[in-house]
This record gives C-alpha cells, structure tokens and sequence, in this order.
C-alpha cells in the first residue's frame, strides 16, 4: 500500500462537482482520500478507467479467521469496492451509487503467503437507476480466488 495516501470522506458539494470517473481517479491517484476502511483493511485503489476499477492489497495476519485463512469479510469487501467503485465510474455528474445486494464465491482460500492480491470490477449495465458489475479477486500468479456480482441503486445526489 503507498504511504502518500490520505484517509477521509469527500463532501457531498465536492462530489457533485465531479462525475463518477473525475471521482474513483481521484481516489486512485491519490488527489482524493480513501475511505477509512481502506486504512483499516489495507487496501488501496490502484487503478480506474470507465467501467473498471482495481483494488490491490497485502494481506496480513490482523485479518485472518479461527483457522488461520484470511478471513471472507475481506474479500467480500474489497469486491464490493471494485464492483461499486466501477458502476460510480460511469455515473455522470450529480449522481451516486450504493450497493443494493451482492453475492460472492470465495474459490480459493487467502493466506499470508498468498501475496498481493488484486480486486477487479467491471461494469456490466449501467442504465438510469441501476447498475451491475462483475469482480475477480486474483493473486499474482493469476489465479482465481473469488469473484461475485451486484446490483447498485443509482440516484440523483
């Protein structure tokens, strides 16, 4: 994770004066603060472009479960940060999104040893009210590890 980050919110006036993609570069280059929970969790945004944002991280031993994986709650959250991140890309000016529901598939467990991992969501539809994406969460020799879907409502800010 970079050690230039800032962590904070984004006013709503601010938001409202960037559309959806000005907004997730801005996290990714770091002209904008992350989220808190990245902080917390260890994850940065690492890449955005319309319809597809990348969330990388290092796994370590604050997040792992009772059997010494680490634990689902990570990946489901750094999937539903690439697949929200990559509907709010495409979002005009003057709009949001949130995540109505996803669901994810976790295929391979995530170690310590595992390394790097990278989150990628890709928009699938984004229309006036609602969009969806795809995420994979792979490691660095490609592998597959989980991926998932949702649905986010989209709305006037």
């Amino acid at each position: 994770m970079r050690t230039d980050r800032t962590y904070g919110t984004v006013s709503v006036d601010r938001r409202k004066e960037m559309s959806g993609l000005e907004f997730v570069q801005g996290l990714a280059d770091g002209t904008l603060p992350l989220n808190t929970i990245a902080r917390t969790l260890g994850y940065d945004v690492s890449e955005a472009a319309n319809g597809r944002v990348v969330v990388t991280a290092e796994p370590s031993d604050d997040l792992l479960n009772p059997a010494g994986t680490v634990h689902g709650g990570f990946a489901a959250t750094l999937l539903d940060s690439c697949m929200g991140l990559a509907v709010q890309s495409t979002l005009e000016k003057g709009f949001g999104s949130t995540t109505l529901e996803f669901k994810i598939s976790l295929v391979r467990p995530i170690t310590l040893e595992t390394g790097t991992i990278k989150a990628e969501g890709l928009v699938l539809s984004s229309g006036r009210r609602v969009g969806t994406a795809e995420g994979r969460i792979t490691d660095g020799k490609g592998r597959l590890l989980a991926h998932g879907t949702t649905t986010c409502l989209i709305f006037e800010s």
